[in-house]
């Protein structure tokens, strides 16, 4: 069910801070699975639906597609001010992390158990967005055009290298217009 502004949950700006943090502070490797989980499962702002219509504009966009969801996100339930609180939670702690990490990597980076673990963890975020993709596909609609072109534009960018901006300028009219004349 999608959400009109008069359903949509009132958001304090404090909430959207705390929310992004928690969900960029437990998402080593991966916000994706974390992003859906907190948004959709956990605090029920935004729908299924929503919350992949919301990622596929910005996997669209330039730069990171989860900051690109999380000014979205922020600004569709607290404006302006909503979106800047929820970049700062999502942003702010990591920057601190990295830091940190990076001070430890560099003196403790050549022990083999470091090097074990961060293998393993590598494993777990590649299992973690397998299991996003899975749930993503699973409100997709049940009809045939969507998934030929996820398999013509993985084809395309997974096997053929083809640059994925040639093939997102040819495959998105595409599939706009297919789905334009679906609606007629």
């Amino acid at each position: 069910m999608e959400q009109t502004e008069s359903t949509r949950p009132c958001v304090t700006k404090s909430a959207l801070f705390f929310a992004f943090s928690r969900i960029t502070l437990s998402s080593f490797g991966g916000a994706l699975y974390w992003t859906r989980r907190e948004l959709v499962d956990r605090l029920r702002w935004v729908s299924d639906r929503e919350f992949a219509e919301l990622l596929t504009i910005g996997q669209l966009l330039p730069g990171p597609n989860v900051l690109n969801l999380t000014v979205m996100v922020g600004n569709r339930l607290g404006g302006l001010t909503g979106a800047a609180a929820s970049i700062a939670g999502y942003l702010g702690w990591p920057v601190l992390v990295v830091i940190c990490m990076g001070v430890f990597y560099q003196h403790y980076g050549t022990v083999p158990q470091v090097q074990q673990a961060l293998a393993g963890m590598s494993k777990v975020a590649a299992g973690l967005l397998l299991a996003t993709v899975i749930k993503l596909a699973m409100v997709l609609p049940r009809q045939w055009r969507p998934w030929l072109f996820g398999v013509v534009a993985f084809g395309a960018v997974g096997i053929m290298r083809w640059p994925l901006l040639w093939v997102i300028a040819v495959l998105g009219p595409c599939a706009v217009f297919l789905s334009w004349k679906a609606k007629d």
